[in-house]
């Protein structure tokens, strides 16, 4: 067998364990939410595929009446969720595994909540020349208004404050 052969070779099995991992983690990660659901007294079923986008194992629940419930108030316990089941991982696996859950739709529709939110702010901030400011956001919707406004030079965004003082400050560029 050749040098080249022997690379390929080493790489394709390289790519099957990494893959396996992947998987192996998948249905770690299914089983784990499955149980945690059942503990919860909720009837749902839960599907786990790889999100490469995100680099990540994404859960959907399909909870049907019950999707309020594992919602939450502004997504407070689905994140408590989404949290415990990425520690249980790590714990589980010794390797720090992003891991997004989604229920009904919920994500997407908070993502284009926070769009409308991020557009209607900078317009506001183009209009009155003056730096608007979001309290109370997560840094993962800090994050999606920051992208949502990446793309417009007439505006800038930043994250201010520390801790439960953090703001997000959308200001005019003009």
């Amino acid at each position: 067998m050749s040098i080249a052969n022997t690379k390929i070779m080493a790489t394709k099995s390289k790519v099957k364990k990494e893959k396996d991992v992947v998987s192996d983690k998948a249905t770690l990660v299914k089983d784990l939410a499955e149980e945690l659901l059942s503990l919860m007294s909720l009837k749902s079923t839960v599907s786990v595929y790889e999100d490469k986008e995100n680099e990540a194992i994404r859960i959907d629940i399909d909870a049907g009446g019950e999707a309020g419930l594992i919602i939450g108030n502004r997504g407070k316990t689905l994140q408590a969720i989404q949290s415990l089941l990425g520690i249980i991982l790590k714990r589980r696996t010794q390797v720090w595994t992003r891991v997004i859950v989604n229920v009904s739709d919920w994500r997407e529709k908070e993502e284009e909540r926070l769009n409308k939110l991020a557009l209607q702010v900078a317009q506001r901030a183009k209009e009155t020349g003056e730096p608007q400011q979001l309290y109370n956001l997560t840094s993962s919707q800090r994050r999606i208004i920051h992208l949502t406004l990446s793309g417009d030079s007439e505006v800038k965004t930043e994250s201010v404050g520390e801790g439960i003082d953090r703001c997000l400050v959308i200001s005019s560029n003009k």
